[in-house]
């Protein structure tokens, strides 16, 4: 059977790179630091790349390894970096690539770490960052300056969920000859690939749907191999990378990634459809719901809708801590992407440090809650909404 025939799902669960002379069914753990060499002329030649294997589990390990070729099979990629963590990717990926006097045109929804990134750090360095509204997509060109250097964009964006056109990125890109970087920690490679629409480089949090269970840290970056060996190279002298442990255990996590997504995106929905009709909630952005502003786009690049929900409760900020108060079942975190449902107000954590101009201009009002819908049985999580709301 011709490989590229394999599906997602079999990508995902036979991607086996190593195996002892005990031939395991499971993968094994490589809990070392560093690795043997037969000679000093084996060792020379594999310290100046002339080989290509395993010298130090900052640079790669088998773990490691088989983890990043899963999410490059899976993203369309053909090379990757696998990090400690979301933030270890973005950063490193951002700073491999940029020199000072460059420039970034970014998504005004971002992160709020990488917003902390761009607007408190980079400029230390003359690196500068401009952010477009991601409702006037008209506007992005009038942004890009001789300096440019990067197009960076989330979508869905964290944590109102609106969507940004992938492909109208990938346009403007290539005109402009800029390095599209699209953070697709959201939707997972199991509900859009965003290099088919033009990306570069790709960036997740391992952290959240990958994982989906809360457990472990972790981040990669996959894509163009010839910016991935620059994010290597950084990368192997200033030790942002992955542990072998965490790369396991996430690598076996893919295996579950396409059966998970089916019922977070499915529950996701009914809850969003809960919420659109509840008295006290204004508004309700879910990519799926017919009700938002980019339904359409969100059909024409995502799969399924996600397992992130966002509604503005009637109320603002105070009605927000009280519903957070009320919660019974759903956990107060600020992880997403678990199996366990959990819900966050954003203007009151972890966008609090933003001001309240900065967080409108992202669509963040005082009363936005962000659902992470889970795995339970979803009566469950919306019975539990419903009398927090009530």
């Amino acid at each position: 059977m011709n490989e590229e025939e394999f599906g997602f799902e079999t990508e995902a669960i036979r991607t086996q790179l190593e195996r002892t002379q005990y031939l395991e069914h499971s993968v094994p753990l490589y809990l070392t630091s560093s690795f043997v060499f037969e000679d000093a002329e084996d060792m020379r030649a594999s310290f100046a790349e002339e080989k290509d294997r395993n010298i130090y589990s900052r640079y790669s390990n088998p773990n490691t390894n088989e983890f990043v070729e899963k999410v490059c099979k899976m993203e369309g990629a053909t090379a990757g970096f696998a990090f400690a963590s979301g933030m270890a990717a973005v950063y490193s990926t951002m700073a491999a690539l940029l020199n000072s006097g460059d420039h970034i045109v970014s998504s005004s929804s971002v992160f709020g770490a990488t917003h902390s990134l761009f607007i408190n750090y980079f400029p230390k360095w003359n690196i500068q960052t401009s952010y477009f509204d991601i409702n006037k997509p008209e506007t992005i060109e009038s942004f890009i300056t001789p300096s440019t250097k990067i197009l960076f964009a989330e979508s869905p964006t964290n944590p109102a969920v609106d969507i940004i056109d992938l492909e109208l990125l990938g346009v403007i890109a290539k005109k402009h000859n800029l390095i599209l970087i699209i953070d697709n920690c959201f939707a997972t490679p199991y509900l859009q690939q965003p290099m088919k629409w033009g990306a570069h480089l790709v960036v997740h949090s391992a952290t959240k749907l990958m994982d989906g269970q809360g457990r472990v840290l972790g981040g990669i970056t996959v894509g163009d191999p010839e910016l991935i060996q620059k994010i290597y190279l950084f990368s192997r002298l200033t030790g942002p990378s992955l542990s072998p442990f965490n790369a396991w255990v996430l690598s076996k996590s893919l295996e579950t990634l396409a059966i998970r997504l089916d019922r977070h995106c499915e529950n996701a929905l009914k809850v969003a459809e809960f919420l659109e009709q509840h008295p006290n909630v204004n508004r309700v952005k879910y990519p799926f719901l017919k009700s938002h502003p980019q339904y359409e786009i969100a059909k024409k690049q995502m799969k399924l809708g996600g397992s992130i929900v966002a509604f503005e409760i009637k109320g603002g900020l105070e009605a927000g801590r009280n519903f957070l108060d009320k919660i019974k079942l759903c956990s107060l975190s600020p992880n997403l992407g678990d199996t366990r449902t959990i819900v966050t107000h954003p203007a009151s954590t972890t966008h609090s440090k933003l001001s309240v101009d900065e967080r409108l201009a992202v669509s963040i009002t005082d009363g936005l809650v962000r659902v992470s819908v889970g795995l339970e049985t979803v009566k469950d999580v919306i019975a539990d909404l419903e009398q927090a709301l009530s």
